[in-house]
């Protein structure tokens, strides 16, 4: 801070550093490039799009929009070039830069779905895009709680894939002895706490590095699958390989709500559970005793052991909890979408992706779910527009995300900050 006094009156001027001048310029001229992109994508296309709120199988028909593509496309690119703008020429409050971040990411979505319809002779439907986004999202969300609690005890976890794997094989195997969903999610998450608990261990008790351990559970994870799936499961599929995957729940009342009631009323009870399980772990963490002490740990583990904390086991509780909610995601790759354990890696590496989503939402809960659910719309994007023909693969829309990763966690776009003692051992001093 910087102080000027004139005659009279003190102002004062915010200096801004180096760091965030150079974050706030590379933010704006990445913003500006996405706006030349869709200004140059509004005069590729000549007629309007058609945008369908109701696939044709609903129950209620409701409209199909029809946007002007070259216009709404050209408004869109204008208000991201305007957003990029603000933030290079740094004339933007802090506020303001967050309203202007805002409005370009509108700006890009709606652009981008309008430049979509409007280049397909079929219809953009957009329940079918909301209702995957939420289908490939669910197990993103237990990921992201899985990785906030853990990192915000001051724990890095890379091992959210390999929780995921043996929770997932867990949840099959038991559905197929017992035919029972409960039961199911009972051993989806008593493995993923398992797994949990051998994280815990080597890291707070045998003080391994993080990260390495991370990948031995993640390699542990496949190849225990693996090995008990082919001296299992494979030889008699009848007895340990039949799941029948859980059907959606209709809130009653609420599903017939048109637009609306198929996309959030209409889910299966792991998405349900997924959607309040983010509010429940923003309250532990940021409204209770625990979670005070959890973020303690998480930032100065040695301050908080001078005032009594048990540092060890706070850490602990987090990572078994956080093993947790990593057991019900994986839960999902089996008896909540697909049906029975295929030994090709069902999970396909949401664990990792559910570990970018952590550091793009700043290890906080919500932002992390707000992730992880633009990672799923992102998926979901590619999979709706497949059959759009446009001209661009689907398979380079679905790469889309992973670039963001790339940019967000390389410090590109704000700035990402993990707890102090993230990764760091704890040795109680005596």
């Amino acid at each position: 801070m910087s102080v000027d006094i004139v005659p009279g009156t003190v102002e004062r001027a915010r200096v801004e550093s180096p760091e965030r001048r150079t974050q706030r310029i590379s933010t704006g001229v990445l913003i500006t490039v996405i706006g030349v992109l869709l200004l140059w994508m509004a005069f590729t296309v000549d007629k309007s799009g058609q945008i369908a709120l109701s696939d044709a199988f609903a129950d209620v028909t409701l409209p199909t929009l029809d946007v002007p593509g070259t216009a709404t496309v050209l408004l869109s690119a204008l208000l991201v070039l305007g957003a990029g703008v603000g933030f290079i020429t740094g004339r933007l409050s802090a506020r303001l830069r967050f309203v202007a971040g805002v409005a370009a990411g509108a700006g890009v979505l709606v652009g981008f779905i309008v430049w979509a319809a409007a280049s397909s002779s079929l219809p953009f439907t957009l329940t079918s895009q909301l209702n995957l986004t939420l289908e490939y999202a669910t197990p993103l969300l237990f990921g992201v709680l899985s990785g906030v609690l853990a990192e915000r005890a001051g724990v890095v976890n890379i091992a959210i894939e390999g929780m995921f794997l043996t929770a997932a094989f867990a949840a099959s195997l038991t559905f197929s002895l017992t035919h029972s969903f409960v039961a199911a999610l009972f051993a989806a998450a008593l493995a993923g706490v398992m797994m949990a608990g051998v994280l815990a261990l080597f890291t707070l008790r045998y003080l391994v590095d993080h990260v390495i351990i991370g990948v031995v559970i993640n390699l542990l994870a496949s190849g225990l699958t693996g090995f008990i799936y082919q001296q299992l499961v494979a030889k008699n599929l009848a007895a340990y390989g039949t799941v029948q995957p859980m059907q959606a729940w209709q809130i009653p009342g609420l599903e017939s709500i048109p637009f609306l009631g198929p996309i959030l009323f209409t889910q299966k009870p792991l998405t349900y559970l997924g959607i309040v399980a983010v509010p429940l772990v923003w309250f532990l963490l940021f409204r209770t005793t625990w979670g005070l002490r959890v973020r303690s740990v998480g930032e100065h583990p040695h301050a908080a052991d001078t005032v009594g904390i048990n540092v060890v086991w706070t850490k602990a509780s987090a990572v078994l909890l956080g093993g947790l909610f990593a057991g019900l995601g994986g839960a999902y790759f089996t008896v909540g979408s697909v049906g029975a354990f295929q030994d090709n890696n069902p999970t396909a590496g949401n664990g990792f992706i559910a570990l970018a989503a952590v550091i793009m939402g700043r290890w906080n809960p919500v932002l992390a779910a707000l992730m992880a659910l633009f990672f799923g719309f992102a998926r979901a994007l590619a999979q709706t527009t497949k059959l759009m023909q446009l001209p661009i693969p689907s398979d380079f829309i679905e790469m889309l995300p992973y670039l963001a990763t790339i940019i967000a966690v390389a410090g590109l776009v704000g700035r990402v900050r993990a707890p102090a003692a993230d990764g760091m051992h704890f040795v109680k001093s005596h």
